[in-house]
């Protein structure tokens, strides 16, 4: 049925951001594959873009290389965007990356996003031997250079443990200009300002975290603010929003469903990774999954019950181009696919009201139906009439 709110939310994106986060038990090559097949499943549904994360440690984020990926499902898929979700800069070169990200875009034909962070994992940093206290400044001063390589410059510059000299990418671009670039965000004010200092989109990855959820309100005026004193202008459209989910056709099986994973990702936030949830290792899986979803982490549960949390996260930011579901393995591959093509189904249409002209033509049909059986009836007839003057004519011949 046709959106009943006033809300202009026609333009709204779907995707899914790919850490990912998988079992370490199971085969690796064969997750590399399965990821795959989750993007080329989202591209024949018609989803607009995918994101592929990049970890080095902790065991269940299992893609090194967005690129690498990005590289090899773009020859699986026709539509769907790609994004790298984030090439963490600080272990990185500024040329390599410039070549990389041409390469790519060149590669997919003009469908990347260029997305960019300063790492997440601590174990990564370390491995890395690069300074905690330091990796956003250090992220910083190489997306500077990384973006006047991109724009074609020479570049001649130094930061911490990089050099360039006379350096300059030797590919061009897909299109007019370098691909679209995004600045990963959390809770601090650090992502919307670098952002809106190159003018780059917005990528809030812990939307759905207390202090992401409640960072929302700022977002837009940090970014756009720092966008105006650095002549740049941002716009809604660029700003992605994501949040763990999975969707069943009813709430119960989408708990049956997260059996499958919910508990080892529980576990491993619990003694990896950084984001802090409700849930412990030693809850039950009905009390984990409800405390996921009543600390508005996560929606576990139906489609109206996505379309309920995107509206939340809409109105607290004043709303944003893309919702991106977090990919989280919680449940078997079959129930994942399938909590996407619920979302095609039942989710995306409603933003982006896909069934405006059916719904307005199915009523205008039953407003009129006894004007137009009518008519049928009197054709009916008509014809009828006709058939028996006919046979009159016959036999008086």
């Amino acid at each position: 049925m046709a959106n009943e709110t006033d809300q202009d939310w026609s333009g709204l994106r779907f995707g899914t951001f790919i850490s990912p986060f998988h079992p370490v038990w199971e085969n690796a090559a064969l997750l590399i594959d399965r990821d795959m097949r989750i993007v080329t499943h989202m591209d024949q549904l018609g989803f607009h873009e995918a994101w592929i994360g990049e970890h080095h440690s902790g065991g269940m984020e299992t893609i090194p290389s967005p690129e690498l990926f990005i590289a090899g499902v773009a020859e699986r898929t026709q539509r769907i965007r790609l994004g790298t979700g984030v090439v963490s800069l600080p272990y990185h070169h500024p040329l390599t990356v410039a070549d990389r990200i041409m390469q790519l875009d060149l590669q997919t034909r003009g469908r990347l996003i260029f997305g960019i962070g300063p790492g997440s994992l601590p174990s990564d940093v370390h491995m890395f031997g690069r300074d905690p206290l330091r990796i956003r400044d250090i992220a910083a001063e190489m997306l500077e250079a990384v973006l006047r390589l991109l724009r074609g410059e020479v570049v001649t510059a130094e930061g911490d443990g990089w050099k360039l000299v006379d350096a300059r990418c030797q590919l061009p671009p897909y299109g007019a200009r370098h691909c679209e670039v995004v600045v990963a965000a959390t809770a601090s004010p650090y992502g919307p300002r670098l952002a809106g200092k190159h003018g780059a989109g917005l990528l809030s990855i812990a939307a759905t975290t207390q202090g992401g959820f409640e960072a929302l309100a700022n977002n837009w005026s940090i970014w756009s603010g720092e966008a105006a004193l650095n002549g740049h202008r941002v716009e809604r459209s660029q700003w992605r929003v994501v949040g763990p989910v999975h969707i069943a056709e009813t709430r119960e099986q989408a708990i049956r469903d997260v059996a499958y994973g919910l508990p080892e990702w529980v576990r491993y936030f619990g003694r990896v990774s950084a984001l802090p949830i409700a849930a412990t290792p030693d809850d039950s899986l009905e009390t984990m999954a409800r405390a996921m979803v009543e600390s508005g982490l996560a929606v576990i549960g139906t489609p109206d019950d996505l379309i309920a949390k995107i509206e939340t996260l809409w109105n607290r930011s004043g709303g944003f181009g893309s919702w991106l579901n977090l990919a989280t393995d919680w449940a078997d591959f079959d129930r994942t696919l399938n909590s996407y093509s619920l979302i095609a189904r039942h989710v995306m249409p409603h933003f982006t009201d896909a069934g405006r002209k059916r719904y307005e033509s199915m009523e205008w049909a039953a407003e009129n139906r006894g004007t137009f059986l009518g008519a049928r009836a009197d054709a009916v007839k008509q014809e009828a009439a006709r058939w028996d003057a006919e046979k009159t004519r016959r036999q008086g011949t």
